[in-house]
């Protein structure tokens, strides 16, 4: 059994991620309209919410199985095989998502390296591309459970978690 802050730990960062980029462009776009007036940093703000919100959006859509597959096949298995087809390709996808948390952080590096910082905020750009290896890290710590869950399944010879809509109350485990 997950502790609440485990279950929960995506869907309050995509809340702060989204309320931020919701409250800056409506700002943005009330003084593009009323003032004539816009600014650099109300648009980075924007942009690198958004990024944000698409790699912890990621990292949840695995934690729910919510992500693109076709899954025919799998109607037509016995559960054991089931329960071994999600761990093959939880596996496969833990090994991408090893892979390129690693390259992610090159990025993030060099920027630290040579100090780079945004153009409106004025803020390292390390912070921003930063959002790649987190995404990246709590796809890993996902898949990871996912690969337990799927074990513990298949040695009790129930069917997986085949997964349920994004933000479900709570996840059978």
């Amino acid at each position: 059994m997950r502790s609440r802050s485990d279950q929960n730990i995506e869907a309050w960062a995509l809340l702060v991620f989204y309320t931020m980029l919701v409250i800056t462009m409506a700002i943005e776009v009330l003084r593009r309209e009323i003032f004539a007036y816009s600014s650099i940093w109300g648009e980075e703000i924007v942009r690198y919410s958004f990024i944000y919100l698409a790699w912890i959006g990621a990292s949840a859509a695995v934690r729910e199985r919510a992500h693109i597959r076709i899954d025919v096949l799998f109607n037509f298995c016995p559960t054991k095989v089931k329960a071994a087809l999600y761990i093959f390709g939880d596996l496969i996808m833990l090994s991408v998502a090893v892979i390129a948390l690693i390259w992610s952080m090159d990025s993030v590096l060099t920027a630290v390296k040579f100090g780079s910082v945004t153009h409106g905020l004025r803020v390292p750009f390390a912070l921003f591309l930063f959002a790649v290896p987190v995404g990246f890290s709590l796809m890993t710590y996902r898949l990871i459970q996912s690969i337990r869950f799927d074990i513990d399944s298949w040695r009790r010879s129930e069917a997986p978690f085949e997964g349920g809509q994004l933000f479900d109350e709570e996840r059978s485990s």
